[in-house]
């Protein structure tokens, strides 16, 4: 029976009982805590009916109009037509407790709604990588289906990371081996698509940009874990090394797979460098293709943050300042500023050392003034749970005086701020916003 929304608008609902194949519903649940692709989507088999079951909702909504038939019971229980209370399928506080007095403190509120979004968009993107994983090794053997379902993963990431972009960060944990090559593909993908805005793309432009950057590597399916664990070099050197043959063996599973030629042209094109000295075609700008030359620029940006050997990785303040001073004639001008613009002097992510000597780490940026970002606050006295957060717009007194590269950090401090094996990205979205909707 429909029930009225909060916004005004009609709902219908139906009990877990009554779930069965052909029913199209809506898991009013955060991505991250189901175990589905989207949150709506029509039911398929009967292990989806027992799975949705399993999340111990009291109802689901669905959608009559895209179901194959109306369920069979004229309507819900009194006590379940009322709209459920506020907090059903909102965030759970992870054990927080809410301190006396946290209302009237602004940076603490600040810092509770940062760290909440943070845990929220990790969880999130560890989903996000076993659904990769799980597509991966699925690809040849079901390609229709897995790539139906990549092209849903796209178009959820888009909404999951893009809403609060600024605490896209810290997802990729401390896995090694087999999970690098999926984390890399999502690093890739996210950062593309909060590009995509900036470069004006249509939505169906975007989508093949997302879906193009999480398959550039596509190649790599089958190659032997010993090369994908090679050294630096070896993974970039389009010469004489197995692993460079990724894109020739890419293109020829994309064009069994039938992928969309924007897509192909991404798979083929995303070593190319626009002074014509990338690989394999030695392609000059003017015959790259313009989402191909974002992805070329993004894969080797996190290339340099996070390569194989941790030992070598960049701090991102590096790796833009790298790339600015040293390589900028081999990247599309206009992607290269949109991405420095969007990441700022020192991105989030950045160690760094403060003019009184203290160490934090950036995270969040500051588009009016980029050299003085939001910071985390390294101090000893202080337990790393409730570390300091600060805007440094407000601290007159102390500048940033230079970056650090994470694996020189004494051990310490690098088990505070925790720099994991892999850096991601926040973006100008500004401090964390007191109000933002959970």
């Amino acid at each position: 029976m429909p029930s009225r929304t909060r916004s005004g608008q009609t709902a219908d609902y139906v009990l877990p009982e009554h779930l069965r194949i052909g029913l199209y519903i809506h898991i009013d649940l955060p991505w991250f805590r189901h175990p589905f692709t989207l949150n709506s989507f029509k039911i398929t088999s009967e292990q989806q009916v027992q799975d949705l079951r399993a999340l111990k909702l009291l109802r689901f909504r669905y959608d009559p109009t895209q179901s194959e038939d109306a369920p069979d019971f004229e309507s819900l229980p009194a006590a379940l037509e009322a709209d459920p209370p506020a907090n059903i399928g909102s965030p759970v506080r992870d054990g927080e407790t809410e301190p006396a007095g946290i209302a009237t403190d602004l940076l603490a509120r600040q810092l509770r709604d940062y760290r909440r979004a943070a845990v929220r968009t990790e969880k999130s993107f560890m989903k996000a990588v076993g659904v990769v994983r799980r597509l991966d090794r699925n690809l040849l053997s079901h390609p229709t289906e897995s790539l139906e379902e990549m092209g849903n993963l796209v178009n959820q990431m888009a909404t999951v990371f893009l809403e609060r972009p600024e605490v896209t960060l810290k997802v990729m944990g401390e896995n090694c081996g087999g999970e690098e090559a999926y984390h890399h593909s999502l690093n890739v993908s996210v950062l593309c698509m909060m590009l995509a805005k900036g470069l004006e793309l249509s939505s169906e432009q975007a989508e093949i940009l997302g879906r193009g950057a999480l398959l550039h590597d596509i190649g790599m399916i089958e190659f032997p874990q010993r090369v994908l664990n090679g050294r630096s070099g070896e993974q970039t050197r389009p010469d004489g090394i197995p692993r460079a043959r990724h894109i020739e063996y890419g293109l020829m599973i994309g064009k069994q797979l039938g992928l969309a030629p924007g897509i192909l042209s991404i798979i083929g094109q995303h070593h190319e460098l626009a002074d014509g000295t990338g690989y394999p075609r030695r392609l000059r700008l003017e015959q790259i293709a313009p989402l191909a030359r974002v992805v070329s620029l993004v894969n080797f940006y996190d290339n340099l943050c996070n390569p194989v050997n941790f030992t070598e990785a960049m701090t991102p303040h590096e790796a833009l300042s790298f790339i600015f001073a040293r390589r900028k004639g081999k990247f599309d001008a206009r992607v290269l500023q949109l991405m420095i613009r969007a990441l700022g002097v020192y991105p989030p992510g950045s160690i760094v050392e403060l003019s009184n000597g203290a160490i934090a780490m950036v995270v969040s940026v500051n588009p009016h003034k980029p050299l003085r970002p939001w910071v985390l606050l390294y101090d000893f006295a202080v337990p790393k749970e409730d570390a300091a957060m600060f805007n440094l717009e407000l601290q007159v007194d102390v500048i940033i005086s230079r970056g650090i590269r994470p694996a020189l950090l004494p051990p310490s401090v690098y088990a505070y701020l925790s720099p994991r094996k892999r850096i991601t990205y926040f973006f100008d979205a500004g401090p964390p916003d007191i109000g933002a909707h959970e």
